[in-house]
């Protein structure tokens, strides 16, 4: 046993962390924690760790037990050199260590000596080797994924026996994602992780800690079968609340009758029923399920977006995107992958008219509203509460043609009562999002751009996104590294593989991989152009297959279809139009009919002559 909680509770004011908490940690465990934003999961790897106390209870260590954590944020601000930073996990003589491999100095060499430091020499390249990370580099320089193995490098210098890591994919692409999540899965030490990222919790947990209104309950199975059984105790749960409140209610209706309908009362039932008072008073309800939904706006135009041999880079740098021909339609949901800074966001502001391409043409469609959601909740004002925020003074919001009172609004988003008056920058990540998410629903949109909305947010806020997106008529924009998330909500995905190269693969991520799919610059430390070896010509390597042209007829076929294309939308908006009137279904049936018939046949002529369109377009 390395370490082991007994009867350990924990407070945050009024508010209950963790109650009578009784778990232990096992050498080679693989523990996820989980719970509810909000429910105290940092703070309880905190106690863990030993940087704060349990109000009652004990933590118990095994003798010489060395523990490390992966925190949550990344060193971003961190001037120092990698070499020396990774160093500095093993305290003063690691920093020790790497100012006299900067500059040699006598006092240092002393001080080394004494502390028996020239043994963890051997110690220090072997992790900077292990995670393939250049010593010599500044970790302010380092992209978010390379920081992360810095920052992992730093905890794994110490040898731990147990490992501590609180969210370890955020700010992570795709590719740092999947590094990370087969790094852990081959470390020999116990681990103990809260990650919102399911495909890793599927991979790495055999164990998983639930912490749900301060308690803790252990479930000694891998993440999927925790999902299954977790589901079944709320289920239990909620039986049992029933027929506990059934029974109060009877017993409290007993009471109320009074001496005429009973000449004594039973001072057994009266002491039983102020017990059943009191049990009720201690017990806590779950939090409500968030109540999400989206107002659609109008329908957009059949045709979102087309973009034409697209190019785009900005000055003095290489080209994001190169040469890209795409269609997006009304109802598409796509997700956009690559690494960071590929140029994901440059696409969507292409594909939305915010940016002009150097070469090529964007072709855009009519009636767009679009909402934006930003990673950086730059939308949100931290010194406002949320229900100003959101509100912005009003005492009612419209949502969906409806108008609602914006507490009650609010509530669905489970910001109710001193919640809904706290400041944004007082709340939890997940909190934040759930506030962002507010505020991009209430306001009527065809288009949703979502920019990592997954950050923070439980799993049971997270397939409740999920289902929104997937009932959502409109058009979605997905950047995310989640990918289960990816593979549950979109149908397509946008990859950037490298130089500028975008290419589309249908179906989520795991499409994306079955499909042969790659990013050239995955995991791969960008090195100065002087270190980069020469490619050599392979004479064994046959020359790239040329595009063919197409015949004469076809070529004019192709042609045509953008004008086709154009008078077919024009026929079914007047039609849809025609359709939505009032009185439109109190004419003749058989007039009703032939319209309806009519816009179906053209709505049945568009998909024929898209699909044409592509299919030439693809062969030339």
């Amino acid at each position: 046993m390395l370490l082991q909680l007994d009867g350990v509770c924990l407070r945050y004011g009024t508010q209950v962390l963790a109650e009578d908490v009784n778990a232990k940690v096992d050498r080679g465990d693989r523990i996820c924690l989980v719970g509810r934003n909000g429910e105290g999961k940092s703070s309880l790897l905190r106690l863990i760790a030993g940087e704060i106390d349990a109000d009652s209870g004990e933590v118990v260590r095994s003798s010489g037990l060395v523990l490390a954590t992966l925190e949550q944020e990344l060193p971003s601000g961190c001037d120092d050199s990698v070499y020396r930073y990774v160093a500095g996990g093993l305290g003063d003589v690691g920093v020790w260590l790497a100012d006299y491999r900067a500059e040699p100095d006598v006092d240092l060499q002393a001080r080394i000596e004494s502390a028996h430091g020239w043994d963890l020499l051997p110690r220090i390249d072997s992790v900077l080797d292990r995670l393939g990370l250049n010593g010599e580099d500044r970790v302010s320089d380092l992209s978010g994924g390379w920081q992360r193995r810095a920052a992992l490098a730093r905890a794994l210098v110490t040898e731990p026996d147990l490992l501590i890591l609180d969210e370890p994919t955020n700010h992570l692409d795709i590719a740092a994602v999947e590094w990370l999540e087969n790094f852990l899965a081959s470390y020999r030490g116990a681990l103990l992780f809260v990650s919102h990222d399911r495909a890793l919790a599927q991979r790495l947990a055999k164990t998983v800690w639930d912490l749900d209104r301060g308690q803790l309950r252990v479930f000694q199975c891998d993440f999927d079968r925790y999902q299954q059984e977790k589901e079944k105790l709320l289920e239990e749960e909620a039986r049992h609340a029933e027929l506990f409140d059934k029974k109060l209610a009877q017993e409290e209706a007993w009471i109320r009758q009074g001496i005429k309908a009973r000449r004594t009362r039973n001072e057994g039932r009266v002491r039983a029923l102020q017990a059943l008072r009191r049990q009720r008073e201690a017990r806590r309800d779950r939090q409500g399920r968030a109540k999400m939904a989206l107002d659609s706006g109008e329908l957009s135009g059949k045709l979102v977006a087309e973009l034409s041999n697209v190019s785009f880079a900005y000055p003095g740098e290489e080209p994001l995107v190169r040469d890209l021909s795409f269609t997006l339609m009304r109802g598409d949901r796509v997700g956009l992958i690559g690494p960071n800074g590929a140029g994901k966001s440059t696409l969507i502001r292409l594909l939305l008219g915010e940016l002009q391409p150097d070469s090529g043409e964007v072709r855009l469609g009519t009636k767009q509203q679009v909402a934006y959601f930003d990673q950086r909740r730059d939308q949100l004002n931290p010194e406002l509460s949320v229900l100003d925020n959101i509100a912005e003074g009003r005492e009612s919001i419209t949502v969906g043609g409806r108008s609602r009172h914006a507490m009650s609004y609010l509530a669905d988003f489970l910001f109710s009562g001193i919640k809904a008056r706290t400041p944004v920058g007082a709340l939890s990540g997940g909190e934040r999002n759930r506030a962002l998410l507010a505020k991009l629903f209430s306001q009527p949109a065809n288009i949703l751009v979502l920019d990592e909305p997954t950050n923070d947010l439980d799993v049971e806020t997270l397939e409740l996104l999920e289902q929104l997106l997937l009932d959502f008529p409109g058009t979605v924009l997905l950047v995310s590294h989640d990918r289960a998330f990816l593979d549950n909500v979109v149908d397509s995905c946008l990859a950037f593989e490298g130089e500028g190269r975008v290419r589309e693969y249908v179906g989520g991520y795991a499409d994306f991989l079955r499909q042969g799919g790659s990013f050239s610059t995955a995991g791969e430390r960008q090195q100065p152009e002087a270190q980069k070896p020469e490619s050599k010509p392979d004479s064994g390597t046959p020359p790239a297959a040329k595009k063919k042209k197409l015949s004469y007829k076809l070529q004019r076929e192709l042609d045509s279809l953008p004008g086709q294309i154009e008078q077919l939308e024009e026929e079914i908006g007047k039609l849809e139009s025609a359709v939505a009137q009032p009185d439109f279904y109190q004419q003749e049936q058989s007039l009703v009919e032939e319209k309806l018939s009519l816009l179906a046949e053209r709505q049945a002529q568009l998909e024929v002559a898209f699909e044409r369109w592509a299919e030439l377009d693809s062969d030339q």
